[in-house]
């Protein structure tokens, strides 16, 4: 198993979801509970992929005022979530109020989530970043706001593949690094823009891929999950 795979159950449907669960044990470390399957599904959503005792990486990308995203994750800390997502661009209070929130629960449980910020989405090209009002490149943007994050409170970050490296270079071993826009070879891009495959990824330093469509809506979830599990694990011993 290689347990840097998360696969992203992106589903409206609990029993879909099961069904990809069944089909990936073994070959992923953690899933994905997006916006999609959790504003379709809920909390009961969310527990029902907890029953497999698998950790969980709640991606709600949180951007709100400071107490909102605080009292948002207050009410979320008891599901539990490996890790869990907030956008860098609500700035330094907002994520501090995001870490205050899983240390005073951390106190209670004794584990808390890794808090990881997104800085630029995937799905962002340069000429969307310039129309948004960003200054600067893409890489620009993310090294600014991971730097930002970071010094915030944030334990690591969701990143594009083409990032990774830089982001190495500037921030060292420490920060996690969560990196979406994974695309196996031959596998269409979606909306995705700054890609990468799993092997490019692991190479140039991502803690955790994350892989989505290629998978859920494969003809046959398990075989595609382990061949990206496979791939992942020769790139780690290449690494090592």
């Amino acid at each position: 198993m290689a347990k840097e795979l998360i696969v992203a159950i992106d589903t409206w449907d609990v029993n879909h979801a099961r069904r990809i669960l069944r089909d990936i044990e073994g070959y992923a470390g953690m899933v994905k509970i997006g916006l999609e399957f959790y504003m379709a599904t809920g909390i009961a959503g969310f527990l029902h992929i907890a029953l497999n005792e698998i950790p969980i990486f709640l991606d709600l990308k949180l951007h709100d005022v400071p107490n909102t995203v605080k009292s948002a994750l207050q009410a979320l800390m008891p599901l539990s979530p490996a890790m869990l997502t907030v956008h860098a661009s609500g700035g330094p209070a907002m994520i501090r109020a995001a870490r205050e929130a899983v240390d005073d629960d951390c106190e209670r449980r004794g584990t808390r989530p890794l808090i990881i910020a997104v800085t630029a989405l995937t799905s962002l090209s340069q000429t969307d970043l310039d129309l948004i009002g960003y200054r600067g490149t893409a890489l620009q943007l993310v090294l600014r706001m991971g730097t930002m994050a970071l010094e915030s409170g944030a334990d690591g970050l969701v990143c594009s593949p083409l990032e990774v490296v830089p982001l190495r270079q500037t921030f060292g071993p420490g920060p996690k690094l969560v990196v979406a826009g994974i695309r196996p070879t031959a596998s269409p891009l979606h909306d995705q823009i700054r890609v990468a495959t799993p092997t490019q990824a692991i190479m140039n330093g991502a803690d955790y891929v994350v892989v989505g469509r290629p998978i859920i809506d494969a003809e046959y979830p398990g075989k595609v999950a382990a061949d990206i599990s496979a791939e992942i694990e020769a790139a780690m011993l290449y690494n090592t």
